[in-house]
């Protein structure tokens, strides 16, 4: 494929992909499902040049910006109160899962090597980061359920690859070392843990001396492709390099960026989080004529490999409820706490069938050599379990939460204040600074009516503190008639413009300004739309 042919066919799939989105919200179908189908379609469909996937390209692509992205997003401290359920599950239940879909496989096609079914085992335990974060972005889960899955999508595709770099070696050199493999995972787990907190401080003192917001934006993507690659090089995991270097950038965001820089990454980190996230699913589908030319195209290898694949299904479902539910109940019983409070049965349920795999592993069973021992059988089954998670979890999982009625999402934690009384101490706070400002007899007291805006703030705002309910259909009206006056703004702005009466300079400086306020009363009002 010539580099014009390869252009072209990359705008082919951003043009299916924006289409599959586009169909997929209005559906209410979850785009992640959309765009795999949509892939599958393109693998089969007449005429398409032939494309092979490199997955080595796919995971330094992809990988780091995402998981950057997520790191960057997550709260520090929810993600430390829930790190032991983090870690149970980034390693314990991705350890669990492979050594069951190991013996399962083997139990299936006993002509498998052991370390051939180990290594299949950790290409599908991994539940992938991107296509938890699809899913999760649909779905209303408590703030503890999802900081859980969204903390372990971060993590456990690092402990996933280690277990198949072990498997994969094993199964080519026909050795393993038990002593030798332990060393090696703590020098996977600790350096790449310590470059990226390395990296991620580097960054934070960088960006305090960026005054451009497009150069600090970029030195964030940087960021996320140094730390992936630079711990590689040096053999560590890339993985938690990425979701090291985001948290420390992201816990330390509020002090490092100011508000021109925020609004600008995130604005350009949200269109590429979008893009990548799309396109990766459409070449998941895509994938498909890739496994179908590797295995020359014959339906009789898939027919001999459809037992594994199911057998590989089911393993992967059912050992990770097991290890959710052994993990959750079982040191209840043996420290015999019949008084503690038990969480309901239906939480490590939804936990558990939110597990989708995607990306790392299609580029971990991609990556196997030609002559790696059952090749086909372990393609199939790895693609296979990518299908069911993404097209039957990921689309009943919503379905499921509803039907369970789980607790509403956003309740602050005992003894931390919600919204409406945040926003009184920030109103009260910045009222205390004019009034403070005007006893030391500053010249503020020619700017009376911003006095008396933060005096109206601190008024409504305690309002609607202390009479929530009473306040809500007033508030209603009070922003209805708020965007009604911005429309009828712009309106006659782009009046002017067509009549020739103002420059398109001055429309666009005056634009903005409408731009900005729309999106404060839409937030104000609880219209902020949500990219999900």
């Amino acid at each position: 494929m010539t580099a014009v042919a390869l252009f072209e066919l990359i705008l082919t799939l951003l043009g299916a992909a924006l289409c599959l989105s586009v169909a997929a919200g209005r559906l209410g179908f979850p785009p992640a499902a959309a765009l795999v189908i949509g892939g599958m379609a393109l693998a089969v469909a007449p005429g398409l040049p032939a494309f092979d996937l490199d997955p080595d390209l796919i995971l330094v692509l992809f990988l780091p910006p995402l998981l950057l992205e997520s790191a960057y997003a997550t709260v520090w401290r929810d993600f430390r109160a829930w790190l032991g359920p983090i870690v149970s599950l980034s390693f314990g239940a991705v350890a669990f899962t492979t050594l069951v879909v190991g013996l399962c496989a083997r139990a299936a096609m006993p002509s498998l090597p052991w370390a051939a079914c180990f290594a299949l085992g950790a290409i599908v335990s991994p539940p992938d980061a991107v296509a938890a974060k699809a899913v999760l972005a649909r779905v209303a889960l408590p703030r503890r359920l999802v900081t859980v899955l969204e903390g372990e999508s971060l993590v456990n595709d690092a402990s996933g690859l280690m277990l198949y770099r072990f498997a994969v070696a094993a199964a080519l050199t026909g050795s393993f070392s038990v002593f030798a493999s332990a060393a090696s995972l703590a020098w996977l787990a600790a350096a790449g843990v310590a470059l990226g907190l390395a990296l991620g401080s580097c960054v934070n003192a960088a960006i305090r001396w960026f005054d451009e917001a497009n150069a600090a934006t970029v030195l964030s993507f940087l960021a996320a492709y140094v730390a992936y690659i630079a711990a590689e090089r040096v053999h560590a995991s890339g993985v938690l390099a990425v979701v090291a270097c985001g948290l420390m950038i992201g816990g330390r965001e509020h002090e490092t960026f100011d508000a021109h820089v925020r609004r600008h990454a995130t604005a350009v980190w949200t269109f590429v989080a979008f893009v990548l996230e799309a396109l990766v699913f459409v070449l998941i589908g895509l994938a498909l004529r890739g496994v179908l030319a590797r295995m020359g195209g014959s339906l009789d290898a898939f027919e001999a490999a459809l037992p594994l694949a199911l057998v590989v299904i089911a393993a992967c479902v059912v050992a990770r409820l097991f290890w959710l539910y052994m993990a959750v109940y079982l040191p209840l019983l043996m420290l015999r706490k019949t008084h503690a409070p038990r969480p309901r049965a239906v939480v490590p349920l939804i936990v558990g069938w939110a597990g989708m795999r995607g990306v790392v592993t299609l580029a971990a069973a991609l990556a196997l050599p030609t002559d790696f021992p059952g090749h086909d059988p372990i393609l199939v089954a790895s693609f296979a379990v990518i299908l069911f998670t993404v097209l039957v979890q990921g689309t009943t999982l919503g379905p499921l939460i509803r039907a369970f009625r789980l607790d509403p999402p956003g309740e602050p934690s005992d003894g931390q204040l919600d919204e409406p009384m945040a926003r009184v101490v920030m109103n009260q706070a910045g009222l205390a600074a004019l009034e403070g400002m005007s006893d030391e007899g500053s010249d503020l007291a020619r700017h009376t009516r911003l006095l008396e805006e933060y005096r109206h703030r601190v008024r409504a705002t305690t309002r609607v503190r202390d009479e929530r309910g009473a306040v809500d259909a007033e508030r209603a009206a009070h922003f209805a008639a708020a965007l009604a006056a911005v429309r009828a703004g712009r309106d006659a702005l782009i009046a002017l413009h067509r009549e020739n009466r103002i420059h398109a300079s001055v429309l666009r400086t005056l634009e903005i300004e409408l731009d900005q306020e729309q999106i404060r009363l839409e937030h104000l009002d609880g219209r902020t739309k949500t990219n999900d």
